[in-house]
């Protein structure tokens, strides 16, 4: 089974949370980490996936707003620097599509949860470090999706509003966009860099 090392650069997971009872606020962290076991040639094969986040690296557009996230009131990271998330169990459930389940590790405590994955795709590509190419380097992209309720993760911080209704909602709608290169690869390119 082939690994695929996560490109932070090209990797992100993206949140969404209703905000005032009328939107919903979208923030992202891009300090993500992690590998995919997976062969694209038999995609029906048994797969695997884990993913590390800095969850300091939250980021919102607002800086007040990303302090308040970043404290004891939403992430506590200087409690909880990191979350996690390791696959259990990979199942194929269409021509591209996959459903993985497994155990989310986010504010100290361990949950499971079910991501709805889509595969994207494999391209050689070049590999540029400053002005040099450093590649080719094989590369694969997943999306995937779930939701969570932060309540069950001990997230749970609100204010109510005048008229009725709450600041922040309870659920959690999460995007993982990622970008992953070949093992090989990426310990070639760092050979040579």
């Amino acid at each position: 089974m082939a690994r695929w090392i996560f490109e932070p650069g090209h990797t992100a997971a993206e949140f969404a949370v209703r905000h005032m009872m009328v939107s919903h606020m979208r923030g992202l962290f891009k300090n993500v980490h992690g590998f995919i076991d997976f062969d694209p040639d038999r995609p029906t094969d048994a797969a695997a996936v884990e993913a590390e986040i800095d969850t300091a690296g939250i980021w919102t557009g607002d800086d007040a707003r990303d302090a308040h996230l970043r404290a004891a009131d939403f992430l506590d990271v200087e409690k909880y620097p990191t979350m996690s998330f390791r696959s259990g169990e990979v199942r194929h459930t269409g021509e591209a599509d996959y459903e993985v389940s497994g155990t989310l590790d986010l504010h100290g405590v361990k949950r499971p949860v079910v991501l709805t994955a889509r595969y994207l795709g494999r391209w050689q590509c070049p590999y540029w470090e400053g002005d040099r190419d450093l590649g080719p380097a094989i590369r694969i992209g997943f999306t995937a999706t779930t939701t969570i309720n932060r309540h069950d993760f001990g997230v749970s911080w609100n204010a109510p509003m005048d008229q009725g209704g709450i600041v922040v909602g309870d659920e959690v709608a999460i995007t993982l966009d990622v970008e992953a290169i070949l093992e090989s690869d990426m310990q070639r390119i760092a050979a040579s860099a």
